[in-house]
């Protein structure tokens, strides 16, 4: 457990480990996580559903209802359908996006994967995408999941995260650059 130290931290990397340590037991690695996706993107989609999910004021056994049927409706069952209630039951429903993203990141290391946030100014093509993935993989010495957000305040180029590593090259940090530089020099 030493070794996932980063990953697992706080509440959100210990419901994360829970979880990811039933769904290798049942050989469900795989199904959980696509599982776990598929409720993140409908969080990026609704924010109604932010709303239950990170609301204080919504009482436990509304959420807890709410939940249990926005996950039979998604078509979300077994472990993962299971753990959402459960959160919801613990009042933890606020720390989902971040149980998903430690339980993506377990699942990644149990295949030999390195996980990487990479931040764009526009969404990246899917050669875009393959070539950094190639690029990464030549840098680290492993296969490298993508995890792409767009910020368009970049202006242009890109952010890259992988563990504790951050290479920056977006055109926002390079002109904020050249302006302490100029303003140093007394121009």
């Amino acid at each position: 457990m030493a070794s996932n130290e980063t990953v697992v931290e706080g509440v959100a990397g210990r419901y994360a480990s829970a979880l990811f340590d039933l769904a290798k037991e049942a050989s469900q690695v795989s199904e959980v996580e696509a599982d776990l996706k598929k409720f993140q993107a409908m969080l990026g989609e609704s924010e109604d559903l932010v709303r239950l999910v990170r609301s204080p004021v919504i009482s436990m056994e509304d959420q807890s209802k709410a939940i249990g049927a926005i996950v039979s409706k998604a078509g979300i069952g077994g472990l993962a359908a299971n753990f959402f209630k459960l959160i919801a039951d613990n009042r933890r429903l606020f720390a989902a996006s971040d149980m998903i993203k430690a339980y993506g990141a377990l699942a990644a290391k149990s295949r030999g994967e390195v996980s990487a946030d990479v931040t764009s100014a526009i969404a990246l093509s899917d050669a875009q995408t393959a070539e950094l993935k190639q690029a990464l993989k030549a840098s680290v010495g492993k296969d490298v999941t993508l995890n792409t957000h767009v910020d368009p305040t970049l202006l242009g180029g890109l952010i890259v995260k992988v563990g504790s590593r951050m290479v920056d090259s977006s055109l926002r940090t390079k002109l904020e650059t050249l302006k302490v530089q100029l303003g140093g020099t007394g121009a």
